[in-house]
């Protein structure tokens, strides 16, 4: 259950990790979700930036690889909501040491993008770094 990945053999499992959550908005996607499940203008609200063809398009991408379950529900008016699966729970897992990592290193170094974003900013980290 995935989309068509680029050709060629992954050189390790962190290649072929990054081809799934590769992408300017599927890291927050995932956290996001990992806070509870939402519809998709929650999502949008919450990832100010994000337009709503890319929004849709890392979603789509993110439930065929088997990351996302979109649950659509026979009401008027339609409503869809998103939420990770047990394999999306384990990436965001597998990605909260490197949020603490970019907390450590990056948010709190003093390091020039660290004047940018402060912990207690209203801005997502990962999930479960908190």
């Amino acid at each position: 259950m995935g989309t068509a990945r680029r050709p060629g053999a992954y050189v390790c499992g962190v290649d072929a990790a990054m081809d799934v959550v590769g992408g300017k908005w599927k890291v927050l996607i995932l956290w996001a979700l990992g806070e509870r499940v939402r519809r998709f203008g929650a999502l949008r609200r919450e990832l100010p930036g994000v337009t709503e063809k890319v929004l849709a398009a890392q979603l789509r991408e993110l439930e065929a690889d088997g990351i996302v379950h979109r649950e659509e529900y026979p009401e008027v008016p339609p409503r869809v909501e998103y939420s990770l699966t047990a394999r999306g729970v384990a990436l965001n897992e597998a990605l909260a040491p490197l949020g603490r990592w970019g907390r450590d290193h990056v948010l709190d170094d003093g390091s020039p993008a660290a004047g940018q974003v402060r912990e207690d900013d209203d801005v997502p980290l990962v999930a479960g770094t908190a």
